[in-house]
């Protein structure tokens, strides 16, 4: 699959994803997907469990923003942020594709930090990490 076609599915899925439209999210996924939460140990096994599982999270999302996207042949990264109840998750997905469907997914998720101090005279602040939003 071409890596513009692969883009734009993934554009398509994670807009259905920030609007809640369950059947367009999930078109991007094969019949047979695997999907990995490694934080939890958890595995969704197939397509409709990964739909059923979404559809009944308790805390539907109330922003979605994709930080950026990367991606070479059927190997592609997202790095986005979920708001959950007010409470951001600095969320990456490592999605890989077989003729044109998503195969197998690995999703982290992690909480905001504050800074420490110890260390700000090396970094620079790149946005609202730590600020709750």
């Amino acid at each position: 699959m071409e890596e513009e076609t692969i883009r734009a599915a993934l554009e398509a899925h994670w807009h259905a994803s920030a609007i809640g439209d369950l059947n367009a999210e999930h078109d991007i996924y094969a019949n047979d997907a695997i999907c990995d939460y490694p934080q939890s140990g958890e595995r969704i096994l197939g397509r409709s469990n990964l739909q059923a599982l979404r559809s009944h999270h308790p805390g539907k999302p109330s922003g979605f923003n994709i930080r950026r996207m990367l991606g070479k042949g059927n190997l592609w990264i997202t790095e986005y942020t979920i708001t959950y109840q007010g409470q951001p998750a600095y969320t990456v997905s490592i999605m890989e594709f077989r003729n044109g469907k998503v195969v197998h997914e690995t999703q982290y998720f992690a909480d905001p930090f504050e800074a420490p101090a110890w260390r700000s005279q090396w970094v620079e602040m790149i946005g609202d990490a730590g600020q709750g939003q």
